[in-house]
C-alpha cells in the first residue's frame, strides 16, 4: 500500500497553485499510504472570490466540506472517480465560505467507507451515504478550526479511527501495482495472469473496490500518468509518449488527452503554468 503512494502522485490541473483558495496540505505518516492530500482555503473567502476553474480525473476521491460561517451551517459531499473534466464557476455571493477536503487515493477510499462503490463513478453523493460518522463528529468541529491545518490534524484524529485495513485486497494492489510499472500498458488478460484471476472476478474486484472496470481505470491511469510527464520532464516529447503509453500514433494521443482535459496539451500546460 505504502509503495503504490510512494510511486504514484497523481496531481490537478494547477499542481503548482498554492495560494489562499487553494493550499494541499500532506497528511501524518501513518495515513500518506493512504490519503492523497488534505485540501482547501486557509481563510473565509467571499464565493465570488474563489477562483474558477477546470477539474481534471486525478483518479482520487474526495470528500468537501463547505463551511458557511454567514449562515453558520456546513455542508459536505463525496465525490468519486470522474472519467472527464470539468469547469467549476462559483455563483457570486457574499458569504464568508472556507472549503476544506479530504483526497483519498481510488484504491484507499473504500478502507475508511461504510459501502462499496459499485457502480458509483462520475457521481457526487451526500457525504452520509458513505461516510456518515466522519460527517456526523467531524463536520461540526470544522466551524470552530479556522486554519486548513488545524482541520487536517482533526480530520486526521477520525481518519485513523476509521481506517479498515481489512478491506485491503491484496489482488486489487497487485494489478494497480502492475499498471504502475508498465506505465498502464498492460493488457486486462495480462493482468489476469499477474494476480492470478479471471477476468471476470478482475472487473468485480475493481468495480466493487473503486466503482469502475480494470479497463476504464488503466486508461483513466495512463491519461493521468502522460499528464505528469507534460509537466514535470523537462524533456517531454510528444513522439516519445506515444510509444511509452502504447498510443497508436500522435493523433490518438491528442484526441485522447482533449477528451479528458478539455484542453490541447499546449494548452494544458500553459493554464498549469500560470496557475502560479
Amino acid at each position: 500500500m505504502l509503495s503504490l503512494a510512494v510511486k504514484y502522485h497523481p496531481i490537478t490541473a494547477t499542481p503548482f497553485q498554492n495560494d489562499i483558495s487553494y493550499h494541499e496540505l500532506p497528511p501524518c505518516d501513518t495515513l500518506k499510504p493512504y490519503i492523497r492530500c488534505f485540501w482547501g482555503s486557509d481563510a473565509a473567502l467571499p464565493v465570488q472570490n474563489e477562483s474558477n476553474g477546470i477539474v481534471i480525473p486525478d483518479t482520487c476521491m474526495d470528500i468537501i466540506f463547505s463551511v458557511n460561517y454567514t449562515q453558520n451551517n456546513c455542508g459536505s459531499f463525496f465525490c468519486t472517480l470522474d472519467e472527464h473534466s470539468y469547469r467549476t464557476n462559483s455563483t457570486p455571493d457574499t458569504d464568508l465560505v472556507s472549503t476544506f477536503a479530504i483526497r483519498f487515493y481510488a484504491w484507499t477510499a473504500i478502507l475508511f467507507s461504510e459501502q462499496d462503490f459499485m457502480g458509483r463513478k462520475n457521481s457526487h453523493f451526500s457525504s452520509e451515504e458513505f461516510f456518515s460518522q466522519i460527517k456526523r463528529e467531524l463536520e461540526p468541529m470544522l466551524f470552530d478550526l479556522p486554519s486548513l491545518k488545524e482541520k487536517a490534524a482533526a480530520a486526521e484524529i477520525f481518519l485513523l479511527k476509521k481506517l479498515n485495513t481489512d478491506r485491503i485486497n491484496s489482488d486489487l494492489m497487485n494489478a494497480v501495482d502492475l499498471m504502475l510499472k508498465t506505465d498502464s500498458r498492460a493488457k486486462i488478460s495480462d493482468i489476469s495472469l499477474h494476480t492470478a484471476l479471471s477476468q471476470r472476478q478482475l472487473e468485480r474486484i475493481f468495480n466493487f473496490n473503486i466503482g469502475m472496470s480494470p479497463k476504464a481505470f488503466s486508461s483513466l491511469l495512463r491519461y493521468q500518468l502522460l499528464w505528469q510527464d507534460m509537466i514535470f520532464s523537462p524533456s517531454f516529447n510528444i513522439l516519445d509518449a506515444v510509444e511509452k503509453y502504447g498510443y497508436t500514433d500522435q493523433a490518438h494521443l491528442l484526441k485522447d488527452f482533449k477528451s479528458r482535459h478539455l484542453m490541447t496539451p499546449k494548452e494544458a500546460v500553459a493554464y498549469a503554468l500560470n496557475s502560479r
